[in-house]
């Protein structure tokens, strides 16, 4: 196998040397050609210093902290490789598993294998949050992976194509290849408790996930028809405010006085929605069609191309 190893890390200086010591092991041992790309996310305790120090290795530097996902993405579009590895730079992913996940891949013709803490040696609140998160993940996006939050994975180069990352989206990288078409797998896989640096991991953190799942979610179901989810609200907030307009109506040729009931208001308030909602469905869908006209993305993946030649 020819790897490209991804690790994104943010003061690891206490962890990272003894990561490339292992990773370094299991590549010269499994691996035909490898490459071991440390993106330095504008780390303040020394850990570009520390990688400096190793070989092989690819240092990206940030200028400043950018975030776990620009670092990923960084280190993906540095990737010589047809298979690409990212792990935590904390060392709690495993690098003995990525012989075995490769396999798999392999054997099960998969283009993208995730890892799967089924023992995490993480705090309660941590393992608290992250199955809440999954239980919401599985709600709205439902990817049919179990641990979406273990960024020990194994992707083919070509899921990556006009494929950049932003947000927090990297632990919504599978969910997003599988819209596609791409074939996702899973294997359990050790998890370590970290035994240097502290855990970046937040609430601020957790908010963005759960703004970018959103993302993902409307993404996978309107992404490339966005006015049949406002468009269509718009319709039913109309046929609302086409109600509270025939009940103000009704009451008005009844004599009542409408100072005192709600439907005029009710009807203005309907209509107006109804009417901006559909407006911006209408705006959304130029977007989305702008967006895949000016950039390489498509809302497609082409798994082959073979030409047949006639008989003769």
């Amino acid at each position: 196998m020819k790897l490209s190893v991804v690790v994104p890390a943010f003061n690891e200086a206490e962890s990272i040397a003894a990561l490339h010591r292992e990773l370094k092991a299991v590549c010269e041992q499994h691996a035909e050609a490898y490459e071991i790309i440390i993106v330095d996310d504008g780390s303040t305790d020394g850990t570009a210093q520390t990688v400096g120090q190793l070989d092989p290795v690819t240092l990206i530097r940030f200028r400043k902290n950018f975030g776990q996902t620009a670092a990923m993405d960084a280190g993906i579009k540095a990737a010589r490789y047809e298979t690409i590895v990212t792990l935590d730079g904390d060392g709690q992913n495993d690098p003995a598993d990525i012989p075995a996940m490769y396999a798999v891949m392999q054997e099960r013709q998969l283009d993208v294998v995730c890892g799967w803490r089924q023992n995490r040696r993480d705090s309660f609140s941590k393992r608290f949050v992250s199955r809440g998160a999954n239980l919401l993940r599985k709600l709205l996006i439902d990817d049919q992976i179990h641990d979406s939050g273990c960024t020990l994975k194994l992707y083919r180069k070509s899921c990556f194509e006009g494929v950049s990352l932003y947000g927090e989206i990297h632990r919504f990288i599978p969910a997003l290849l599988k819209i596609k078409g791409f074939r996702i797998g899973e294997v359990v896989v050790n998890h370590r408790p970290r035994t240097a640096g502290t855990t970046k991991y937040s609430w601020n953190r957790t908010l963005k996930g759960f703004i970018d799942m959103l993302s993902v979610w409307f993404w996978n179901k309107y992404a490339v028809r966005p006015l049949h989810l406002l468009g269509g609200a718009g319709m039913a907030f109309g046929l609302l405010g086409a109600m509270a307009s025939a009940a103000t109506v009704h009451a008005f040729l009844k004599g009542q006085d409408l100072s005192d009931t709600v439907w005029p208001l009710l009807a203005v308030f309907f209509l107006l929605t109804g009417l901006q909602m559909f407006i911006s469905g209408l705006i959304a869908d130029m977007l989305s069609k702008a967006y895949y006209e000016t950039t390489r993305d498509v809302s497609y993946a082409i798994a082959e191309v073979r030409e047949i030649p006639p008989k003769t």
